[in-house]
């Protein structure tokens, strides 16, 4: 398995997995293809605020993932949230989600390393664990969109 930089040739097969993932238990929002491609557009045109990487075996995809870099203050630190992580069912289980976790902490070092998860989702929140990342009780808030 090996982790590439999403490009515009992935764009058809990532568009499929958020479709998959945004209508799953494991998000709260179901999205929209507007908002899918507005994602993989700024994952692929060196857009400063997001990633995007994808997960392979040859020509294969097996997942993907966008992460978001901004500063957390409370820390006075960059930080980088993990916003999608989708592993394709029949890939789960193999060790991508904890690679994908390790290559990013090791990518940015300095960070803190951010993400949410639904409680449902029980393999998500044990990988997550066994990976370092801890519950935070925030309330998380927002306006517009």
């Amino acid at each position: 398995m090996e982790i590439k930089m999403m490009t515009a040739a992935h764009e058809a097969a990532v568009m499929d997995m958020m479709r998959t993932f945004y209508a799953s238990p494991a998000v709260l929002s179901n999205g929209s293809d507007e908002i899918f491609r507005a994602d993989i557009a700024a994952c692929i045109s060196g857009n400063p605020y997001v990633e995007g990487y994808v997960f392979a075996e040859g020509e294969k995809l097996m997942g993907y993932a966008m992460v978001a870099k901004s500063f957390i203050c409370e820390y006075g630190r960059p930080c980088k949230w993990i916003e999608d992580l989708y592993i394709c069912p029949e890939y789960r289980g193999q060790g991508i989600g904890g690679a994908f976790l390790d290559f990013i902490a090791a990518k940015y070092p300095d960070s803190i390393l951010r993400l949410e998860a639904e409680e449902e989702n029980e393999g998500a929140v044990a990988l997550y664990k066994r990976h370092g990342f801890e519950v935070f009780p925030y309330m998380e808030m927002k306006r517009g969109g």
